[in-house]
């Protein structure tokens, strides 16, 4: 049994163990060992990763674990990589679960089927990616959707926005998984076999039009799991309301495998897919990285920010996935190694960040309660720790060196400029759109990052709860420490990397020769030549602010200081409802967006009960909803509320009505039966 295989059946094990323990074991124990088996689940999930990063491979049939055609798992480099990811936040995120399902405030989830609900859902973010099967993989994915359903509503009885939340992640997952389920029928029943070792040597005996009816549907489904727009409302819904642990895995670890799944079907056993599939998933991901991100610049609510983000980052990596499929469509397999390769670094580096951003947003509302962050601010003097853990993780995900997404985004770049050599008319067009769309996606990121950090953290507190924070539990800090240890190894020592996403890309069928390579301190575009050493990056621009910092000091030392009480224009000292909100922070960019975005605005103006010439109270209200749910789920959501509503009629309570169906029901089967005959 090799070390892959050794930590899979470990990791199943330990799940085994947390669901018994979730269900038998009291109160504060169940907490503790629920958080230490998953967090072992993670650690066996990120070895068996990491093995098969290196170079093994393994493959098993078990057929007594699933009735008719048994439970089929094989694992490569690609498969490796997802596992390894998806291992690594769930060990990070398990240590910090285990701090903040514990302590007063905004609990995560301590009931007993919940909690042994937790450790099921983490064994399926590690074993989804090692599906072997078409049965095995619905199975899996399945699993997946009803654990982390059962997860997000941890906390219906104390708001009931979570059951809403519930009830729109549940209708789209399971939307999703009709599409799915189309899609590989279809797949499985064209090539003559369900496990993928038979779609794979089938694929090509297929008719072109059902390649692209199994594309199309594929691809739907699997970006509605990763919340592209416009299968997106599900995400800015579950994610704020579940708690904050469940949101750290289903940001950075779920919704990865919805990337994972284009990348596996489409790619790897599908042999390649058609041309204009290729451009729908970039102009997919393209729509969603800027939609995205322009919907977190006005969202004041900092899950919900964080929400928004994620479909932005997952948008990213399927413009690389996309770009990686059209330049192999059109024979050029060396700009598609490099493509795919930039995706795959920016689906590890997004997890880390992500996950970190996460559990200093659930440190925050454990300790104040409130998301909102209009009502937070001043919270790096009372919660350093939490601030400087939010701060690595902004830095990431803003793209700018030394975070970890800067060198995820700077190889998607390169990728795209590299292939606009490819000929044809749709890469002239769509690069250089691709190329703007990551350029304003990267700008609108920093405003946001800046909004989210200095309002919530270095503002003043703007209410009682924020200036009364405390600083969140060592276990948490541990958790949190662990994914920024992450996050900085990525920034700074990438070429590690190197060789292992170079074998995910041959694993996905890319057989480009090896797109990077590396010792750790560089990482080299072998086929292009290019390199990029982020430590030296970093190193430059400390000693450029060291330098800048020594310079000023030097000037100021030369001229005299005098402290003196300046003149405010009576004033008097400014309070902290004239400092920026995250609200009047947005407002410029609401300005220049706005016919994108469309603002909703109300004024209620309340006369003064002995005559309505007088004015006691004015009310303003602006929001800026989602547009694309508005325009596009909102009628459909009316119509089914109108029909349900007539479709009642039908239903008066008479038995003799009701007799009348079943008969007139029964004839017309009859005649179709006969006209059929």
């Amino acid at each position: 049994m090799s070390s892959a295989e050794s930590a899979t059946v470990v990791a199943a094990g330990l799940a085994g163990a947390g669901v018994l323990a979730g269900m038998l074991l009291p109160g504060r124990i169940r907490v503790v060992a629920v958080g230490l088996c998953t967090a072992g689940l993670g650690g066996a999930g990120l070895a068996g990763g990491v093995a098969a990063l290196g170079g093994t491979r393994w493959s098993a049939y078990l057929p007594g674990l699933l009735p008719l055609a048994g439970l089929h798992l094989a694992v490569d480099a690609l498969s490796g990589l997802f596992m390894a990811v998806a291992g690594a936040v769930v060990l990070a995120v398990a240590v910090y679960g285990i701090g903040y399902a514990s302590g007063r405030g905004p609990r995560g989830p301590a009931s007993r089927g919940v909690q042994a609900a937790l450790p099921v859902f983490a064994l399926t973010l590690v074993l989804v990616p090692a599906a072997a099967s078409v049965s095995s993989f619905l199975l899996l994915w399945e699993a997946m959707a009803v654990t982390s359903l059962v997860l997000v509503l941890a906390d219906q009885r104390e708001r009931s926005a979570v059951r809403e939340a519930g009830v729109w992640y549940a209708v789209m997952t399971h939307f999703g998984l009709v599409l799915l389920l189309a899609g590989l029928a279809l797949f499985a029943a064209g090539a003559g076999g369900e496990t993928f070792a038979q779609l794979r040597a089938g694929a090509s005996g297929m008719s072109p039009g059902a390649r692209g009816a199994v594309f199309l549907l594929v691809a739907a489904a699997f970006a509605s799991k990763a919340g592209m727009v416009p299968l997106h409302p599900w995400l800015p819904r579950a994610h704020p309301e579940a708690p904050s642990n469940v949101s750290a895995l289903m940001s950075a670890a779920m919704v990865n495998l919805g990337a994972y799944g284009i990348i596996r079907v489409n790619f790897e056993l599908l042999g390649g897919g058609p041309r204009w599939g290729w451009l729908l998933v970039l102009a997919t991901g393209a729509l969603s990285a800027v939609y995205g991100i322009l919907q977190a610049a006005m969202a004041s609510d900092i899950k919900r920010l964080l929400a928004y983000s994620t479909s932005e980052n997952l948008g990213l990596v399927l413009i690389g996935v996309g770009a990686a499929g059209l330049f192999a469509s059109s024979g050029y397999p060396v700009p598609a190694a490099l493509a795919l390769a930039a995706a795959l670094l920016h689906v590890t580096n997004h997890a880390v960040f992500k996950a970190l951003l996460f559990c200093a947003a659930g440190s925050v509302v454990r300790a104040t309660g409130v998301r909102d962050l209009d009502r937070m601010g001043g919270l790096r003097a009372r919660m350093p720790a939490t601030a400087g853990f939010f701060a690595v993780s902004s830095l990431a995900a803003v793209a700018l060196p030394p975070g970890n997404g800067f060198l995820s985004e700077w190889l998607l770049l390169q990728s795209l400029i590299h292939g606009m050599t490819v000929p044809g008319v749709s890469t002239a067009i769509v690069l250089p759109l691709a190329v703007a769309v990551i350029a304003l996606s990267a700008g609108l990121a920093a405003a946001v990052f800046v909004k989210a950090l200095g309002v919530g953290f270095f503002a003043r507190p703007r209410s009682a709860r924020a200036a009364s924070a405390e600083e969140s539990p060592p276990l948490m800090h541990v958790g949190m420490g662990l994914l920024a240890i992450g996050c900085t190894a990525l920034a700074l020592v990438p070429g590690t990397l190197g060789n292992s996403l170079s074998r995910a890309v041959a694993a996905a069928g890319l057989h480009g020769g090896r797109p990077l390579a590396g010792g750790g301190l560089e990482l080299r575009l072998d086929q292009v030549a290019a390199s990029l050493s982020p430590l030296w990056v970093t190193a430059a621009l400390v000693g450029g602010v060291v330098a800048a910092a020594g310079l000023i000091r030097l000037t100021t030392r030369r001229g005299r200081r005098t402290n003196a009480r300046l003149w405010d224009c009576g004033g008097g000292a400014p309070t902290p409802r004239m400092s920026y909100t995250a609200t009047s922070f947005a407002e410029p960019l609401q300005r220049v967006f706005d016919d994108v975005l469309e603002p909703e605005q109300d004024v209620d103006v309340t006369p003064v009960h002995e005559s309505a010439y007088l004015v006691e109270r004015v009310r303003f209200r602006r929001s800026v909803p989602d547009r694309i749910e508005h325009r596009l789920y909102r009628p459909v959501l009316a119509a089914a509320l109108a029909l349900g509503r007539a479709a009642r009629r039908l239903a008066p309570g008479s038995v003799h009505r009701y007799l009348g169906y079943g008969f007139f029901g029964l004839v017309a089967l009859l005649l179709a039966l006969a006209v059929g005959w």
